[in-house]
């Protein structure tokens, strides 16, 4: 007996896009000369029965890169110690390689034909993502260069609520505030809000679309 074919395979889910949740942790707002100081990324995988899950996470502390900018009120926010030997940190460069790799992975293995970044006001960290890559000189970048998935505005529609803790918490997944701001707390958390979202819309009959008669 032949096996049953996969009827919702993820590439037919977002436009043969492949989402990945990318979350930063940075020493300012100026995505062209503040340093990146903390790269979280996560993949996904769809179940047989068509829901979106969690995959695999990948997570870095980076070394700022040189000339660039470290501003105090944002280090003292989310608490970064960027010269804290005890980071681990690695360079840009080799960070965005290795995300870059595990993501043409996943796209050449679902079938899918780019990657879209999924992130909670997703604007802040495309921007932060494609200038360390360009800064970088990274060729075949896997990412569409624009088009993204903001959970901040998939949450307004879903829960009424745009705040990554409070929508998490509306939706019921639990939140810790003392946690916020560390890149792997906040992708983990927003690629449990974008797993429960997609599979919400699904559960109501919103996927897939079904035919008119």
């Amino acid at each position: 007996m032949e096996p049953k074919k996969i009827k919702y395979l993820l590439n037919k889910r977002f436009r043969s896009f492949y989402p990945v949740v990318i979350d930063i942790e940075t020493a300012g707002f100026n995505y062209n000369t503040d340093a990146l100081l903390e790269i979280a990324a996560i993949t996904f995988k769809m179940d047989k029965l068509g829901w979106l899950k969690k995959e695999r996470t990948l997570h870095y502390h980076i070394k700022p890169f040189t000339g660039s900018v470290l501003n105090e009120t944002s280090i003292k926010f989310n608490k970064i110690d960027p010269f804290n030997p005890l980071r681990g940190a690695i360079s840009e460069k080799n960070a965005l390689i290795n995300i870059l790799k595990e993501v043409k992975k996943k796209i050449k293995l679902e079938k899918c034909k780019k990657g879209i970044i999924v992130a909670h006001n997703s604007i802040f960290d495309l921007n932060f993502f494609m200038s360390a890559i360009k800064r970088n000189k990274i060729k075949k970048n896997p990412f569409h260069t624009f088009v993204t998935f903001d959970t901040a505005t998939l949450s307004g529609l879903a829960v009424g609520q745009t705040v990554l803790s409070k929508s998490c918490k509306k939706i019921g997944i639990y939140f810790d505030n003392k946690k916020a701001h560390s890149a792997l707390y906040d992708a983990l958390k927003t690629a449990n809000l974008f797993c429960k979202i997609v599979n919400k819309w699904k559960k109501l009959g919103g996927w897939p679309i079904k035919k008119n008669k």
